[in-house]
């Protein structure tokens, strides 16, 4: 198990590095000057230097990808042109609301998907099995912003249940609270997770009923063993392989999808941040928020492979022989 972990995690550092690598030189090669974009075309060449010596553009490319990497390694920033502030303390400010909504879409993606997959696949060829899977088409139809408008008008406008945007915050000093804080991130998530939620329950009735017609589900029931006790104590674990690998790409893509759903109900995350720094032309808070959702999804996929290793240790044999 140690020889899978570290092989593992020297891929995650090398994939690490290359990432951050393609994010600094994508931002670098772009046509044009960062100081001219951000100042616009009437600024004085006087200020175009300062600005340039402010971002460090004065500085050889690479001089400028080693101290920004250094930086990041050591728990250091660079500054924000718009806030003045290091883009670390803007991007930990915006996560108490992005991490907080992809987890709950993802509570809600497992708890839903994996309940209707299993039902599905327990009631194979029949109406039920026709009904889930109708809902699961239904839910990749629909866009994951139009839902979210949808839900809006129904529980916001109309029913008035909860607020139609913005986050009171997490505490009670800040006029928020847990529940205040939860009940505005409920409708989001539920737009976040419809659509994963279609996708994963799909794939979880696909790999439990074909989990269910091998040998050993056979043997089980001829031991005596109930369908639903072979079900839940041999089909499963042995049917959880893809449905976690979809888990992990599915975590990754609710944290970015989150950009998108963040805008439509006013949440201050990492969404709102990315799309200000956009509009105001911070280069270094872009940067720094895709090299953060980058490295989020690279974490992601590593934990995904050291679970693998759990749920079937038979997945480490390439590597300890």
């Amino acid at each position: 198990m140690s020889s899978f972990v570290l092989q593992r995690l020297l891929s995650f550092f090398i994939t690490l590095a290359v990432t951050s690598v393609v994010v600094f030189g994508i931002l670098e090669w772009l046509p044009g000057n960062a100081a001219q974009v951000i100042l616009g075309e009437t600024a004085t060449p006087e200020s175009l230097a300062a600005m340039e010596e402010k971002l460090g553009l004065h500085q050889p490319a690479l001089t400028r990808y080693v101290e920004w990497a250094g930086g990041l390694l050591q728990g250091q920033s660079g500054l924000s042109i718009s806030y003045s502030t290091p883009t670390l303390e803007l991007i930990t400010e915006r996560l108490q609301v992005t991490l907080p909504l992809a987890v709950l879409a993802m509570l809600i993606t497992v708890g839903v998907a994996v309940s209707l997959g299993l039902y599905a696949a327990s009631k194979h060829n029949t109406s039920a099995d026709m009904g889930v899977m109708t809902l699961s088409q239904l839910g990749l139809a629909i866009p994951n912003f139009w839902l979210a408008i949808l839900l809006i008008l129904l529980f916001a406008v109309q029913l008035q249940w909860v607020s139609a945007g913005g986050f009171p915050g997490w505490t009670e000093e800040a006029g928020g609270g847990l529940l205040p804080a939860l009940s505005a991130l409920i409708l989001p998530a539920v737009a976040l997770a419809a659509v994963q939620t279609a996708i994963l329950t799909r794939v979880t009735r696909s790999a439990v009923i074909e989990s269910m017609g091998e040998d050993y589900v056979r043997t089980a029931r001829a031991k005596g063993l109930t369908k639903q006790q072979v079900l839940w104590r041999h089909v499963l674990r042995n049917a959880m392989i893809p449905v976690v690998t979809i888990m992990g790409l599915q975590f990754g893509n609710l944290i970015t999808s989150a950009i998108v759903i963040e805008n439509v109900f006013v949440l201050p995350g990492i969404g709102r941040l990315i799309f200000q720094a956009i509009a105001n032309r911070d280069l270094v808070v872009v940067r720094d928020v895709v090299m953060l959702l980058a490295a989020m999804v690279i974490a992601i996929n590593f934990l995904i492979d050291i679970l693998y290793a759990w749920i079937d240790p038979r997945l480490q044999d390439g590597v300890n022989t």
